[in-house]
């Protein structure tokens, strides 16, 4: 690992992938309305802030579950939960969240005779469920990195839920990644790769269901994992570096203080803060803590955001750059 705390990577990567995955389904919530959301809990884009929310919220708590003694094992079950969670208060929460469908959907289309997929129907929903799960706990030769996008496009195809089947089926491969202990953290996101790529993501998907081409999926799949590996080397490479280069900054600047050294190193969980968030993450005073935060202004490491005289907020610019990267949405 090339950065100084895995949980500051995690921080900014679960982020960026619960961005990227929402976005492929529609949102135009971007990483920093995300993170002024979790500042300051104020948006212009409630709704998809929320359901970006949801995503991390959910995955935080399918992995929770999975590595507690007792917690369920990735399977049905699970898969509901998670829906539940990314469903919960947005967009798609009337379509029976956490609940397998008991009616047709389809893909694309006002209806299934003019869709461009029709998943199975919901009586066979169930059995194929059950089939998947017995599957993900058995051995069967292929490697784990080619099992979790069969996985993937098995469950894309049975499509149980009503909706928000492309977000939970991208969490099932980041779980099935560290289940199968190909890694020990979820570190590896194909959301942006699918995103770079998405024609030929779906295509890849479809042409399963309607050839068989399960090795031109597999292929592609492979590759999307590939493409994550490197900009993940990538991107903990440029993050261990500025967060170095800029600690030696605040260390040597004629403002620091001790304080202020401390709160630099909650920057990276904490990349848009106020005094308020300052003296709590310091368990210091007001006062102590608006020192803090002037000392990392005036190093160069916070900016001031708001323009406001009251309820200020700080970011960490450079990082948040640095995390934001291909999170903007096109405008049309």
């Amino acid at each position: 690992m090339t950065v100084p705390s895995l949980q500051w990577f995690l921080y900014g990567f679960v982020r960026k992938e619960a961005v990227i995955s929402s976005q492929i389904e529609g949102t135009q919530a971007t990483f920093e309305d995300l993170i002024t959301f979790e500042a300051t809990r104020q948006t212009d884009r409630d709704d998809d802030v929320e359901e970006i929310c949801n995503y991390v919220a959910a995955l935080e708590y399918a992995r929770a579950e999975v590595a507690r003694p007792k917690g369920l094992p990735i399977c049905t079950r699970l898969l509901c939960q998670i829906h539940k969670r990314l469903m919960h208060g947005v967009r798609g929460a009337e379509k029976q969240p956490g609940i397998v469908r008991t009616s047709q959907n389809w893909i694309g289309g006002s209806r299934p005779g003019n869709a461009m997929f029709v998943p199975p129907p919901p009586e066979n929903v169930p059995e194929a469920l059950a089939l998947l799960d017995r599957w993900v706990h058995q051995e069967d030769g292929f490697p784990p990195l080619v099992r979790a996008g069969l996985a993937h496009v098995q469950f894309e195809t049975i499509h149980p839920f009503l909706d928000g089947n492309g977000r939970v089926g991208r969490l099932l491969i980041t779980l099935l990644v560290e289940h199968w202990k190909l890694l020990s953290a979820p570190l590896l996101y194909l959301s942006l790769s699918f995103k770079r790529h998405r024609e030929e993501y779906y295509r890849r998907l479809s042409a399963v269901r309607t050839d068989g081409d399960f090795e031109g999926w597999i292929g592609f799949f492979l590759d999307a994992v590939r493409e994550a590996a490197d900009d993940a080397v990538e991107a903990a490479t440029r993050v261990f570096r500025l967060l170095n280069d800029d600690r030696r900054l605040v260390t040597s600047h004629k403002a620091a203080t001790v304080t202020s050294i401390r709160l630099f190193d909650h920057l990276p969980e904490n990349p848009a803060i106020t005094v308020a968030m300052a003296a709590e993450l310091l368990g210091a005073t007001k006062p102590t803590a608006i020192k803090a935060v002037q000392a990392l202004v005036h190093a160069g490491v916070l900016e001031e955001s708001t323009g406001k005289k009251r309820d200020r907020m700080y970011r960490y610019h450079r990082y948040l750059s640095l995390l934001a990267e291909d999170t903007e949405v096109q405008k049309p």
